[in-house]
C-alpha cells in the first residue's frame, strides 16, 4: 500500500497558518507528500524548502487572480496537488489542519484494511474546530463535524471549490464519495490564529469568492451555545505554534445577539440531543467497514 499526502498553500506565514507543523504531522503517515506552493508575498516557499524529508515534493504555481467565483481557484490548486499523487490513497490536509502523532498507526492500519474493499472510496474524519483559544471548540451543526480527507486514488474525482470531493460515476452527474468512518480526529486551528492574521486571511479568501467581507473584530461575536470545552491533548508538533501565535483568551461579547442562522443551529442541537441525530452538513455517504456493505 502506498499513501500520498497532498496540500496547497500560499502566503502561509503572512496569514498565520501552521503549515510547517501540518506537513510534519502528515509526513510520518505518507510515502510521498505533494505540496503546491503559490507565488506569494512572504517566505512560505523558503520555509518549506528547509524540510529535508525526501518524501516531500514541491510544485510551484501561479494563481489565476481573475478567478473569483466561489473559491474555484482553491479547487484548481488542490487538484494540481491531487493529480500528482501516485499512491493507492490520496490524503488531503489543509495548512491549518494537523494529525495527532498518536493516531498515525491506527490510521495506517485502517487504510490497509479498506484497501481491498472497492466500495470504500474515501475516509471521513471527526473534527476539532478550535475557536478563539486552544481550550475551546465549535460544536454546533453550523460547523462540519466530519469531512472526507482521504480519497481512493484510482477513481475519477475532483474538488469543485476545494472543500470536498466529487466522484464522477460512469460519466454521469457527480456525487459524493462512499466513505468509511476513520474514527480519528483532525485538529483544525484556523480559528485560533491571531486576530490580525485572521483579518488578513478573510480579506484574501473573500476576493476569490467574489464578495467583500465585514471587518473582523475578534472572536467574541458568536453564539456561546455553539461552543464547548476541549478536553483532549494537542498534537506535540503544535506546542510552539500555540504558545507563540495562537489567541489564548476568548472573551465573548455579552451584548451579542445570535443571528437567525445561529438560532436555527440551536434548534438543530436540541433535536440532536433529543433524537440522537447528527445534523451537520455531510459531503459523503457512509459505508460500514465491518460488513462491507453500503
Amino acid at each position: 500500500m502506498k499513501i500520498s499526502g497532498f496540500t496547497f498553500i500560499r502566503n502561509g506565514t503572512l496569514l498565520g497558518y501552521p503549515y510547517i507543523e501540518s506537513l510534519h504531522s502528515l509526513l510520518p503517515l505518507c510515502d510521498e507528500v505533494i505540496v503546491v506552493v503559490g507565488n506569494g508575498q512572504d517566505d512560505t516557499l523558503a520555509r518549506i524548502a528547509t524540510i529535508t524529508d525526501p518524501k516531500l515534493r514541491v510544485i510551484e504555481t501561479t494563481w489565476n487572480e481573475s478567478m473569483q467565483d466561489r473559491g474555484y481557484v482553491y479547487a484548481q490548486q488542490k487538484m494540481i496537488a491531487q493529480f500528482n499523487c501516485t499512491g493507492d490513497w490520496a490524503f488531503y490536509l489543509e495548512g491549518d489542519e494537523i494529525l495527532h502523532e498518536k493516531d498515525i498507526p491506527a490510521l495506517r492500519a485502517t487504510l490497509q484494511t479498506c484497501l481491498d474493499n472497492p466500495k470504500i472510496e474515501a475516509l471521513v474524519f471527526d473534527y476539532y474546530h478550535f475557536y478563539g483559544s486552544p481550550d475551546t471548540i465549535a460544536i454546533s451543526p453550523g460547523w462540519y463535524r466530519r469531512a472526507p480527507r482521504v480519497i481512493r486514488n484510482s477513481i475519477r474525482s475532483y474538488s469543485p471549490d476545494g472543500l470536498f470531493f466529487v466522484v464522477m460515476d460512469k460519466n454521469k452527474r457527480g456525487r459524493y464519495p462512499y466513505a468509511a468512518n476513520a474514527g480519528i480526529p483532525i485538529y483544525h486551528y484556523g480559528h485560533v490564529r491571531s486576530v490580525a492574521n485572521m483579518q488578513a486571511k478573510i480579506q484574501q479568501v473573500s476576493q476569490y469568492w467574489g464578495y467583500t467581507p465585514p471587518a473582523f473584530e475578534g472572536y467574541g461575536n458568536i453564539d456561546p451555545q455553539a461552543l464547548g470545552k476541549f478536553k483532549g491533548t494537542h498534537p506535540a508538533i503544535m506546542q510552539n505554534w500555540l504558545a507563540e501565535q495562537a489567541e489564548h483568551q476568548l472573551i465573548l461579547n455579552s451584548n451579542y445577539k445570535p443571528t437567525r442562522r445561529e438560532c436555527r443551529h440551536r434548534w438543530m442541537m436540541r433535536l440532536e440531543h433529543l433524537l440522537g441525530w447528527e445534523l451537520s452538513k455531510k459531503h459523503y455517504r457512509i459505508v460500514k467497514m465491518d460488513k462491507h456493505t453500503v
